[in-house]
């Protein structure tokens, strides 16, 4: 029998330039709970934690003064994410208990997250446990509206840290609205002078049924009866589409959804969450996750403990150019056409 691996929890931190990431992390590496936690630096600058090393491993590894390893990539960051858990499991390092990848201000966060599902050894070795996008209070609403990358830095986020209120004046509504039409699930937090507390910041939530059940909540308000039911909005050319389907779907057309969004709708697709009842597994969620063209493996979730309860099917797409009605009508095509191939199959006709 195969030993399990242990699973490392990855987290991303993105945001545009000047939106407190750095400062945000810096405080994050002082508490004591954080003192094992790796750095990776996504970008060819100078490290922003300069005020806190004291020694230099080698060109590319250094150890902070907290605790904590920090490394920039100097090429690829496959490479340097494997060289990283082959010191660690040689013992060279301290045996760090999660990785933190800080990206450019100016960077698509995407490719990262596309590695991260498509590597099988770096999957095997680590848990992608979320995405978090610093947002700057006073800047925000201009540079959404001027920089390409800041939508979809705010659009693949799990969470979204609020920098700077102080200088604003506070979270404004105009600024709320934004966000929410851009990531309409995003946990929404504030950092207060730049401090956060990190438990919130980088934490590690199982897919639990409970919890999965408030995130579906908040994706979508309750719909009248109907088959599907969406609501979008456009913010700086970013759509959000949240979709409800009332009867489950059999695998195969959840399978074939997906190759049909990542070939007609590509880098337009900035992310995709959803959560789908399947026909084969009345007793189990389907999660699904995807940026752009990159899918992850769909997981299967355990309703156990939840009797008496009907979840419905929720997706979650948020990109470019998404066109809710056809996006509606592929699913019931795939869906019919699964289903007749299903009933054609079987002798006794559909049951």
């Amino acid at each position: 029998m195969t030993a399990r691996v242990e699973q490392i929890p990855l987290f991303v931190l993105t945001g545009f330039l000047g939106s407190g990431k750095t400062t945000l992390l810096a405080r994050t590496l002082r508490h004591p709970g954080f003192a094992r936690t790796a750095v990776i630096i996504n970008e060819m600058g100078e490290i922003g934690l300069d005020h806190e090393l004291v020694q230099t491993s080698s060109e590319s590894l250094i150890e902070l003064e907290t605790g904590c390893l920090c490394c920039a990539v100097r090429g690829d960051l496959a490479v340097t994410l494997c060289d990283l858990l082959n010191r660690r499991d040689s013992g060279s390092v301290m045996p760090f208990e999660r990785i933190v990848i800080e990206t450019s201000g100016i960077a698509d966060p995407a490719p990262i997250l596309q590695l991260l599902m498509t590597d099988e050894g770096l999957r095997r070795r680590l848990n992608l446990a979320g995405v978090t996008t610093t947002v700057d209070a006073t800047t925000a609403l201009a540079t959404l509206e001027r920089e390409p990358q800041a939508p979809r830095q705010i659009a693949v986020a799990d969470r979204l840290v609020i920098t700077k209120t102080d200088l604003a004046g506070g979270l404004g509504e105009p600024l709320t609205r934004a966000l929410r039409r851009i990531s309409p699930s995003a946990d929404l937090l504030i950092a207060s002078h730049g401090d956060l507390d990190p438990n919130r910041l980088f934490v590690v939530a199982p897919w639990e049924p409970a919890r999965v059940a408030s995130a579906l909540a908040a994706w979508l308000p309750e719909p009248a009866s109907a088959v599907a039911e969406a609501t979008s909005a456009d913010h700086a050319g970013v759509t959000s589409l949240s979709l409800r389907l009332a009867e489950p779907l059999h695998a195969a057309t959840l399978t074939l959804l997906v190759e049909a969004l990542a070939e007609h709708c590509g880098e337009d697709l900035l992310r995709l969450k959803g959560i789908v009842r399947l026909v084969e597994v009345p007793d189990r969620l389907a999660v699904i996750h995807g940026v752009q063209h990159v899918f992850h493996p769909v997981e299967l979730l355990d309703l156990d403990g939840r009797p008496g309860e009907n979840p419905q099917s929720r997706l979650v797409l948020i990109g470019r150019r998404l066109d809710r009605g056809w996006i509606e009508a592929l699913i019931q095509a795939i869906e019919a056409e699964v289903s007749e191939a299903g009933a054609n199959s079987d002798p006794g006709g559909a049951r």
